[in-house]
């Protein structure tokens, strides 16, 4: 069947989500329209097409245990020098996120990938462009905000044009239909 590569992250929603990916793209980042705003919960992983219904079980019964709750978002940092990324803030809700995440990740579970940086909840707003173009992000959106009410979570996967497309959401605690199977797609570290 081939490879998938798959992100798990936290839609930022309307009129937000809109606004601040018109503004990436402002700033001349080139995949702006290609990725929707949103708070990463699992980095790109290239896995094995045929384990896509394990990981879809294990997610499920991830939001299943999940509860809702606030997320604020505020002002702007960066990763550079050590990555180019200009971003917004996550002020409330980055706990959340982060427990959220182990679990996505969970050793026990189909999605076990190793982060090349230790986890930081944020919302890209610029990506490998010029540095004057970072700058021009990072001023520009410092007054940012936003807030609402995290009530789930979503798979996406990369098409072959780069293009990042929803393939289910979670709301929290909608119970599970059942424990993820037990499979050989866990034992499979990530292929990326």
């Amino acid at each position: 069947m081939g490879t998938v590569t798959l992100g798990v992250s936290i839609a930022v929603p309307e009129p937000y989500g809109s606004l601040l990916q018109e503004r990436r793209a402002g700033f001349g980042d080139p995949a702006a329209h290609g990725i929707p705003t949103h708070v990463t919960l699992l980095p790109p992983h290239e896995v094995e097409a045929e384990c896509l219904p394990e990981i879809e079980a294990h997610l499920a019964a991830v939001a299943a245990e999940g509860r809702a709750f606030p997320m604020r978002l505020a002002g702007t940092g960066t990763f550079r020098p050590l990555s180019p990324v200009v971003f917004v803030n996550v002020v409330e809700g980055a706990g959340d996120c982060a427990r959220l995440q182990r679990r996505v990740r969970d050793e026990a579970g189909p999605l076990v990938r190793e982060l090349q940086f230790p986890y930081h909840p944020h919302v890209t707003v610029a990506h490998s462009i010029s540095e004057e173009a970072m700058d021009v992000a990072y001023e520009s959106l410092a007054g940012f905000s936003a807030q609402w009410t995290c009530a789930g979570f979503a798979l996406y996967e990369q098409g072959g044009d780069g293009v990042w497309r929803k393939l289910h959401e979670y709301a929290f605690g909608r119970g599970a239909a059942g424990v993820p199977p037990q499979g050989t797609c866990r034992d499979q570290p990530s292929l990326r």
